[in-house]
């Protein structure tokens, strides 16, 4: 259980690192009308979205480079403590 709850963190990390880039480009960028005026608000509506798509795309990119480099070290990590363990049979 415990292995299955260190995979899903670590599976989930992407999906907050994009939630997270997403929810501060929101907090970051004004509104479109605010900006350029009603004339031009619904042109720069559909470049927001694509902005914000690829500050999640950034952010999911992040998210994997993390969730990789944790997960190799965590594996790491516990190879070499079942490796340093001695056997019951073997003189120390």
């Amino acid at each position: 259980m415990k292995i299955f709850l260190r995979h899903l963190a670590l599976c989930a990390l992407p999906v907050l690192f994009a939630a997270g880039a997403g929810y501060y480009f929101t907090k970051i960028q004004g509104s479109c009308g605010a900006m350029v005026g009603a004339l031009f608000s619904g042109k720069c509506a559909g470049r927001q979205r694509e902005y914000q798509a690829k500050f999640q795309l950034g952010g999911a990119a992040a998210g994997i480079v993390v969730a990789a480099t944790l997960g190799t070290w965590l594996e790491h990590r516990r190879r070499r403590a079942v490796q340093e363990t001695p056997s019951e049979g073997e003189p120390s």
